[in-house]
């Protein structure tokens, strides 16, 4: 059999060093993998260098759903106007998507890990097995990790559980399933876990400059989100089943909630936030747990939401960003708990069918709804600096300072502005705006609630060594914080999906999990094809609410469901295998 010696760029872009050891060529400095194994400070910096390959979630991913449409969408050549109309391919992907093509960097953060957990079982150096054992936990569930990342964009991917050498036979490299990369993550997780929890070993604590490490809390993150992706449409081939699933979410959420992991509710004074879902957004969770209980990892930097998405009346801003939509407007309950609009009467989403019940007054729209409304988006009428109540609100109606726009990028395209991460005090010489959490105790509650009802039903007891909750138990946790009544006792399973659905709508607005979740229940088609907006009139001191349809985006196609892998690592396999491993739809 022919050995090919050529490393596959997206593969290993570093594979040559895991089997070339002879690399110190003083001249210029560099040494050898046994002389990084071989001193402490060495060893640990490679650790740390297996850090930083998982792409950061951004308040731009809002705007490849139906939860925005992004004002840059009218700029020729944008990345929104060409996946508005469709003219994204495989070659072009990685320039007109919400992360790029992260294909390359994801396997190069596990070339790193697998590196290392090779080379430190043979170490020689000074170290306690206690820490050594740590450092190994944080590599396998830092390529665990990675590997979620791929599989949520590309599906099933291969599995490399060491480096590849240059006698590397690729012709021999298959493509594992979804579900075989899951039970890869699960075991990463596992082996990192079976690891003492103390300060050098595997820690549920954040200890002084360990901010962005993993942690136990990491790794049962990662394997509720593995393992309900897995249960779910998309995926699910008979390896997990709902009950599996709710069994594992279970004892993440479990473990979780016994190592003081809690929702964060801290309640601010009137000047500060809304309400303490609003708080925690722009609250850093860079504080050794002190206050954030809710954030298990960060993994964004923090955003300048007033300048990147923010109010054109913001000095210094340069584009309103992604604007929510009518749909996510409409999903926000009113606070009695009852939806405002419960669907359209129309194909166009512009005659919505108000529910009697709900109290929801079309010509009063905004009031009396869910507090995470008024913490995530900018509406006509919305107080924008809470030290001044009764100062100046926001102007969305024609002719207004923030009125909606079809062609200004400093302006918004639909009638409303994000609000969500943006702390009312940023502005040019003063940041105060948050970040995205990558996990969030919220997420381990709701995917339990799906894996639960799911499994069981709404109101049955999932138990697991004694502890017990019921799915619906686990969505009224996430909606007290917020304000919310619970969801009502005896729902049938069908109703109970479309609520816990709509909550999972609310509560992770903007976070990033709606662009993946529309894709594993496959609703892609249903929920992206059309989007709305709110276009707003003044006669005298009344308002006129007219709604409006956005042309319809090509972007709700099957081929949407995955990201493509990059046409020319493609070609590469096809070559070195015979097989063809582009997902469906994107043949260009």
């Amino acid at each position: 059999m022919k050995k090919y010696k050529i490393i596959i760029g997206s593969l290993l872009v570093l594979g040559l060093f895991s089997c070339n050891k002879q690399l110190d060529l003083p001249s210029d400095g560099r040494i050898s993998l046994d002389q990084v194994f071989s001193d402490y400070n060495r060893t640990r910096g490679y650790l740390n260098s297996c850090y930083g390959y998982c792409p950061a979630p951004t308040i731009d991913r809002a705007s490849f759903t139906d939860e925005a449409e992004d004002a840059d969408d009218v700029t020729a050549g944008s990345k929104f106007a060409a996946w508005y109309s469709g003219s994204v391919t495989s070659t072009n992907y990685a320039e007109n998507s919400a992360d790029g093509n992260p294909w390359t960097t994801l396997y190069q953060g596990i070339y790193k890990c697998n590196n290392f957990i090779q080379n430190i079982r043979t170490a020689t150096l000074l170290v306690s097995d206690e820490e050594k054992a740590g450092w190994v936990a944080q590599a396998h569930a830092l390529r665990a990790l990675y590997y979620l990342q791929l599989i949520k964009r590309y599906g099933g991917v291969p599995i490399f559980d060491q480096p590849l050498g240059l006698d590397h036979d690729f012709s021999q490299d298959k493509r594992a399933s979804f579900s075989e990369v899951v039970k890869f993550i699960l075991a990463d997780c596992d082996t990192a876990l079976k690891v003492p929890n103390t300060q050098l070993g595997f820690s549920w604590n954040i200890y002084d400059n360990q901010f962005g490490i993993m942690t136990r809390a990491v790794a049962y993150a990662i394997m509720s989100e593995a393992v309900t992706y897995a249960a779910s449409p998309l995926w699910s081939d008979g390896t997990y089943s709902w009950a599996d699933a709710a069994q594992i979410t279970g004892e993440a959420l479990r473990q979780c909630l016994a190592n003081d992991y809690k929702l964060f509710d801290e309640v601010p004074a009137g000047d500060v936030a809304q309400n303490a879902y609003a708080l925690y957004f722009f609250t850093s969770s860079n504080d050794q747990r002190a206050v954030d209980k809710e954030t298990i990892y960060q993994a964004g930097a923090q955003m300048q939401i007033w300048r990147d998405a923010g109010l054109p009346t913001n000095p210094g801003m340069i584009k309103a960003g992604p604007c929510p939509t009518q749909e996510l407007v409409d999903s926000y309950e009113m606070a009695n708990g009852e939806a405002p609009v419960s669907g359209y009467s129309d194909g166009n989403h512009l005659e919505p069918v108000i529910n009697a019940a709900s109290g929801y007054d079309k010509n009063d729209p905004y009031a009396g709804r869910d507090p995470r409304f008024y913490a995530s988006i900018y509406y006509n009428g919305a107080v924008r600096n809470l030290d001044q109540p009764s100062g100046k609100k926001v102007e969305t109606y024609a002719g207004g300072a923030e009125a909606q726009s079809a062609t200004n990028l400093t302006h918004t395209r639909t009638g409303y502005y994000l609000r969500k991460f943006n702390n009312y005090k940023s502005g040019q010489n003063n940041n105060a705006d948050g970040a995205i959490r990558l996990f969030r105790l919220a997420e381990l509650y709701l995917n339990f609630a799906e894996c639960a009802y799911q499994s069981a039903g709404p109101d049955v007891p999932v138990t697991i060594d004694g502890w017990s909750m019921t799915a619906k138990q686990a969505v009224d946790a996430v909606r007290a914080r917020a304000g919310m009544p619970p969801f009502p006792s005896g729902m049938t399973r069908a109703a109970f999906e479309k609520k816990y659905r709509n909550e999972r709508r609310v509560e992770f607005a903007f976070e990033g999990q709606r662009f993946f979740d529309v894709r594993r229940w496959k609703i892609l088609g249903t929920t992206d094809k059309l989007v709305t907006g709110m276009r707003i009139t003044k006669d005298g001191s009344e308002l006129k609410y007219t709604r409006f349809k956005f042309s319809n985006r090509a972007s709700a196609a099957d081929k949407y469901l995955l990201y493509p892998i990059d046409q020319d690592e493609v070609n590469k396999v096809i070559g070195l295998t015979g097989e063809d491993w582009q997902n469906p739809g994107w043949l260009d």
